[in-house]
C-alpha cells in the first residue's frame, strides 16, 4: 500500500500522503505495530473506519496503524449477553448481526459509519440511545504506561460526544465490551420523537427491533447520513458539529422557537437548526469550493468531489463564524482534526 493517502482511508475523502503505513489484521498485530511506532518514537494513528477523521492536506509523516482485526464472540449472561467484539469490525454490520441474533440495545445506532473500536472513543448515539447505555468496558493498550488491560466503562468518563479516550488518556482500543439484551415478542422501546413518529407509534412503544433498525437506516439515508460511494453528498464526516451545551441563562436569549432538551443543570441547542438559521442553508458552498454542506443535512460538511482539506475547513470556520456573529454561540467540531486546519 505504499504512497497511500489520508483520502482513501477516510469518509471525507481529503487528506495528504502517510509516512509509513501499517495494517493490523488480528489485535496481537495492532498490539505490535503500536508498540513499534512507540519504539520508534514516531508520531502515530490509528484509523478505522476513518468516519470522523479530517486531515490535513499535507498529510501525516508518522506511522499510520490501520486497524482490519476481526472477532465477535458471545457468552449468555442473567440478564441477557456479553458480547466481545475487535476493535477493527465495521460498526454497521456488526449491529445488524446484533439484531440477526436476537440481541437488544443497539438497533437505533445502525447506519453510523466506522468500526466498533472508535465507539466507545466518541460515544456514539442516535435516536435516544448513547453507547454508554450498554457499554461495559474496553481493552485498552495504554500509551503512558505500555500497559495492556481491560478498563470498565464507568472509568472512560462518558459524556455526550465524548470520554476520556477521546480527551487525555492515549492508546489504543483494541477489545470492546456490551451487555445487550435478548429479543422478546413485544419488541424494543422507542426512545426518540422523530423516530417514534416516522414508525407511526407513541413514544415508548415496543417495536420489532429489526423495523427499528430499517427504519432508522431509512432515516439516516433521507438526511444523506448513511455512505455511498456513489453520492458525493454523503461523502462526509457525518455530523460536523456537537449540539452545543449553554447555561440556563443562556438559553433564554436564544429565540423561542429554537430546540433546546435538558442535559443535566445545562440545555443543548440544535446545532442544525443554528446553522439554518444564521443564514447557511442546505446545498451551500463557499464560491468556488469543492466543499458545501449537504443537500439533504444541515449538519454535514460533504466533498463534492475534489475537495481538499483546506476547502472543508475553510466551510468550517465561515459556518463557526456566521453563527457566532447571529447567536453568540461557537460550535464546536465532532471529528478528530489532524493537523493545523481549524485554529
Amino acid at each position: 500500500m505504499a504512497d497511500t493517502t489520508l483520502a482513501e482511508l477516510t469518509t471525507l475523502r481529503v487528506g495528504g500522503p502517510v509516512g509509513r503505513l501499517l495494517v493490523a489484521e488480528t489485535t496481537e498485530e495492532l498490539v505490535e505495530h503500536v508498540r513499534d511506532a512507540w519504539d520508534d518514537e514516531d508520531d502515530w494513528l490509528v484509523v478505522g473506519g476513518g468516519s470522523n477523521l479530517l486531515v490535513a492536506d499535507e498529510g501525516f509523516p508518522g506511522t499510520v496503524v490501520l486497524t482490519r482485526t476481526r472477532g465477535v464472540t458471545a457468552e449468555p449472561v442473567a440478564d441477557g449477553v456479553r458480547v466481545r467484539v475487535a476493535a477493527g469490525e465495521p460498526w454497521d454490520p456488526f449491529v445488524a448481526t446484533t439484531v440477526e441474533r436476537g440481541w437488544t440495545g443497539l438497533e437505533a445506532l445502525s447506519g453510523i459509519p466506522g468500526t466498533v473500536g472508535a465507539s466507545p472513543v466518541q460515544n456514539i448515539g442516535a435516536y435516544g440511545v448513547e453507547l454508554s447505555d450498554v457499554l461495559t468496558a474496553v481493552e485498552f493498550l495504554d500509551a503512558d504506561t505500555g500497559e495492556r488491560a481491560w478498563v470498565d466503562a464507568g472509568d472512560l468518563a462518558l459524556g455526550y460526544r465524548t470520554s476520556a479516550l477521546k480527551h487525555g488518556r492515549r492508546g489504543v482500543v483494541l477489545t470492546v465490551e456490551f451487555a445487550l439484551g435478548t429479543a422478546t415478542d413485544d419488541g424494543v422501546p422507542v426512545r426518540y420523537a422523530q423516530l417514534a413518529g416516522s414508525l407511526g407509534v407513541a413514544l415508548g412503544t415496543r417495536v420489532a427491533p429489526a423495523v427499528v433498525r430499517a427504519e432508522v437506516l431509512r432515516l439516516r439515508g433521507s438526511k444523506g447520513m448513511v455512505i455511498d460511494d456513489a453520492d458525493p453528498d454523503t461523502w462526509s464526516a457525518g455530523s460536523f458539529f456537537t449540539n452545543p451545551i449553554v447555561s440556563p441563562v443562556f438559553a433564554e436569549t436564544m429565540p423561542t422557537d429554537a430546540p433546546r432538551w435538558p442535559a443535566g443543570e445545562d440545555v443543548k441547542l440544535s446545532a442544525a437548526w443554528l446553522i439554518e438559521h444564521a443564514g447557511v442553508h442546505r446545498g451551500y458552498a463557499v464560491p468556488g469550493s469543492h466543499a458545501g454542506i449537504s443537500s439533504k443535512h444541515t449538519l454535514a460538511l460533504t466533498n463534492r468531489g475534489g475537495a481538499t482539506a483546506a476547502e472543508v475547513a475553510e466551510l468550517a470556520r465561515y459556518v463557526q463564524l456566521t453563527v457566532a456573529n447571529r447567536f453568540g454561540v461557537t460550535l464546536v467540531p465532532e471529528p478528530v482534526v489532524v493537523g493545523d486546519l481549524l485554529a
